[in-house]
């Protein structure tokens, strides 16, 4: 199944700008993440009440409409403190105009630039997610930020956020989860899409139906 993201309007002008210097996400930093994560101690988080956080992003948009993959996977490496350049991902990934396969040529790239075995990839291979389904991916996602790094997830069609403001990807497109509250049930995503609109919260039922069909990786 190719992912080529397929949007309402064309990347505009103001966004293509963003794509040659990284602008600084809306989330600050306050401890560095533990040794134990392997992480280099530039990867961040902001220290928040018991069942929150979030992870510090060094945000780029994409270049073009089909490199949603790399540029997903370079935002997600980015709170490790890595700056990959999404050219050389985007080779690595096979990356075409038609978009990048699946999440399965994702979740190798980010396996090596992480420097260890960290990530493993899980399908979500109904039409709509059921509660076990959702459950796995709150607690993944948990885990994952838990442990210094993004998710990075595979979705289409069209989800709303919390603020009620709709995305809409029929083709498919490439986001990452960078934070979560509430003990997962809502997350924080990264999207390279748009940089008006480069983080926003959605709850964690909505992005589960959002990745249906597809799948992320953890």
């Amino acid at each position: 199944m190719r992912t080529d993201l397929i949007r309402k309007t064309a990347l505009t002008a103001a966004g293509l700008a963003f794509t040659t210097g990284a602008i600084a996400g809306p989330l600050t930093a306050a401890y560095a993440v533990e040794a134990r994560t392997g992480a280099p101690a530039s990867a961040q988080a902001e220290r928040r009440p018991a069942g929150e956080r979030e992870l510090k992003v060094d945000y780029q948009a994409q270049p073009n409409f089909f490199y949603c993959g790399p540029a997903a996977t370079r935002n997600a490496l980015s709170v490790q403190g890595k700056n990959i350049d999404v050219d050389a991902m985007a080779k690595e990934m096979r990356t075409t105009e038609a978009g990048t396969d699946s999440i399965n040529d994702i979740t190798p790239v980010l396996n090596k630039e992480t420097g260890r075995k960290a990530y493993e990839s899980t399908e979500i291979r109904s039409a709509k997610a059921d509660d076990k389904q959702t459950d796995e991916l709150r607690a993944d996602i948990v885990r994952t930020v838990d442990d210094g790094r993004a998710v990075v997830a595979n979705i289409a069609g069209t989800a709303v956020d919390t603020d009620g403001n709709a995305h809409s990807f029929e083709g498919g497109h490439y986001i990452s989860v960078i934070g979560y509250r509430d003990g997962g049930k809502t997350v924080t995503i990264a999207d390279s899409a748009d940089p008006d609109t480069a983080t926003y919260r959605m709850s964690v039922d909505n992005l589960a139906d959002w990745i249906a069909t597809r799948g992320y990786s953890s």
